[in-house]
């Protein structure tokens, strides 16, 4: 068949961290959403979703420094995921003002 592409699960056995889920959920919505709705409530979500991810991994950090009983691998991933999305948030809105800017040079 053309354009058939085979799905490989690298890890087919390990079960997903509860944050994967949830941005694994987000990034479910985000494609399937509906034609309506607007680019800029697409972007508040990603935000707000990114957001989430910050708390949680304050929170988890918090927890670990007063001392409750939170493994330290957890509290390492939630910091490292809170991280990789805030980059790509970061690299998303590089790039959306790369693009406009260059819109904005375009002759009429």
């Amino acid at each position: 068949m053309p354009g058939f592409m085979p799905r490989v699960d690298l890890m087919p056995n390990a079960t997903p961290l509860p944050s994967a889920t949830a941005a694994g959920k987000a990034s479910e919505l985000g494609a399937a959403q509906s034609p309506t709705s607007s680019f800029s409530s697409m972007l508040g979500q990603m935000v707000s979703d990114i957001n989430a991810q910050q708390l949680n991994a304050s929170q988890t950090v918090n927890a670990l420094q007063s001392g409750q009983k939170v493994p330290l691998h957890q509290a390492v991933i939630a910091m490292e995921e809170a991280s990789v999305s805030f980059q790509l948030m970061v690299e998303v809105r590089n790039k959306l003002l790369e693009s406009y800017q260059e819109i904005m040079r375009m002759q009429i």
